[in-house]
């Protein structure tokens, strides 16, 4: 009575931890921003990105990208819009290069104006997702959250330092015409009390 007691305990623990153990297999994914590397430079003011390499290596599972992040970024304002989060089916690869006019990629940035030839930002990609048993859109199983996966990424400023700086040349300007300002109402001035003492 005892024995049978305890194969059904223990049938009962296994049939319970068995699908925990199936739903824990380490499903994995690659990610591999382009150019290799994940370095990037641009001009100031030039709108630039990285391309993408995405890879399910996982054999029987379907891989859903959810979630993309990336580090601040202080030479420009970044856009996100890029990735398309394609369906992965187990093997599939999806690739996407970076163009600006058709807007494909993983990620964008349009660096200010008034950045310096030297400077840098560097950081990291962050990409999570789902495992799904077949393909979401028809039918299939939600399994478990992915693990996030990072890819390094930098960002240089390209260029030769000009002079005087392209944010400086209004201010000069401006400064230029009020001198010019003054120096003609003075003379305005000066020829008008001339001519009253000689009136």
């Amino acid at each position: 009575m005892k024995r049978r007691f305890l194969r059904a305990m223990l049938a009962l623990c296994l049939s319970v931890l068995m699908p925990l153990s199936a739903m824990a297999l380490p499903f994995t994914f690659t990610l591999t921003a382009n150019p290799a590397g994940g370095g990037i430079s641009g001009l100031p003011g030039e709108t630039v990105g990285w391309g993408y390499a995405l890879v399910n290596t996982d054999s029987s599972n379907w891989f859903v990208p959810t979630l993309l992040n990336a580090s601040s970024f202080s030479l420009g304002s970044p856009d996100a819009s890029y990735f398309d989060f394609p369906v992965l089916a187990p093997g599939a690869t999806a690739n996407a290069s970076f163009d600006a006019l058709l807007h494909t990629g993983l990620y964008g940035v349009q660096l200010f104006p008034f950045v310096l030839p030297g400077q840098r930002d560097s950081g990291f990609f962050t990409l999570s997702g789902e495992w799904w048993s077949g393909d979401p859109l028809a039918g299939g199983t939600f399994l478990q959250v992915s693990d996030a996966v990072q890819v390094a990424l930098t960002l240089d400023v390209a260029g030769v330092a000009a002079l005087p700086l392209p944010g400086s040349l209004p201010l000069l300007a401006l400064g230029l015409g009020l001198v010019l300002l003054l120096a003609r109402q003075r003379r305005r001035q000066e020829a008008a009390q001339l001519g009253l003492r000689l009136g």
